[in-house]
């Protein structure tokens, strides 16, 4: 499979939020990632269905709805409903993990887990079969434009081993400081869906942010052997 590109709207100008979305849909981005925040699980506050809703009416982009929130499960049904084509939720966030899973796919949508930096590969082992993506992050939750932690590069190759030993259909995201200088790096690591925010969108001209994005993983190629 080719590495897909999901530009996170967390560092995009919400002054002029469907001009940007629309830029970087033109310029082939494959997926619009959805950071929403609570204030609780993160040190952030972001957006909620209706802002989602909206989103949706102005992108044919599936959107990629991570959520960084305390008890999830509260909030799938609406995220569903105002147009989230792929939930995911934090295994340190909920309770019951394999309940929350579960009651997403209920829901007919894509079903994502995402580990913090300093959570393990292992917490989620169980689950991996349960789920369409696994997100890695690679900076701690809560900000954009923050640095690549370096670290996480292995915690990346520790999942593409045991996705591919167990033969499980999931794909590896990683979200938090990827760019041009460390987007080789993610890539060779096993990562198959990259999330940019501040180097895409803080950019002079994002569209062709995402276009040398683009460039730079075709010529990177994808291990065959990882799927």
């Amino acid at each position: 499979m080719s590495i897909r590109l999901a530009p996170s709207i967390l560092s995009a100008n919400f002054a002029a939020l469907g001009d940007d979305i629309r830029a970087v849909e033109e310029a082939g981005a494959h997926l619009l990632h959805v950071d929403v925040m609570d204030g609780h699980f993160v040190p952030n506050i972001t957006i909620g269905p209706p802002v989602l809703r909206s989103i949706k009416k102005v992108t044919r982009l599936p959107l990629d709805v991570h959520l960084m929130i305390s008890d999830p499960d509260k909030y799938i049904p609406a995220f569903v409903d105002a147009g989230a084509a792929i939930l995911t939720v934090h295994a340190e966030a909920t309770v019951h993990l394999d309940r929350t899973l579960n009651f997403i796919r209920s829901h007919n949508v894509g079903v994502g887990v995402s580990i913090n930096p300093a959570t393990p590969v292992a917490a989620v082992e169980q689950v991996l079969g349960l789920v369409d993506m696994l997100l890695i992050m690679s900076v701690n939750p809560g900000f954009g434009g923050q640095e690549f932690i370096p670290y996480t590069l292995d915690k990346i190759r520790q999942a593409r081993a045991l996705i591919t030993e167990k033969g499980h259909r999931c794909v590896i995201e990683v979200d938090g400081g990827v760019n041009m200088d460390t987007m080789q790096s993610v890539v060779k690591a096993g990562a198959q869906v990259i999330v940019a925010g501040s180097a895409i969108f803080h950019a002079v001209d994002p569209a062709r942010k995402v276009k040398e994005m683009l460039e730079m993983a075709a010529t990177l190629g994808y291990d065959a052997s990882y799927v």
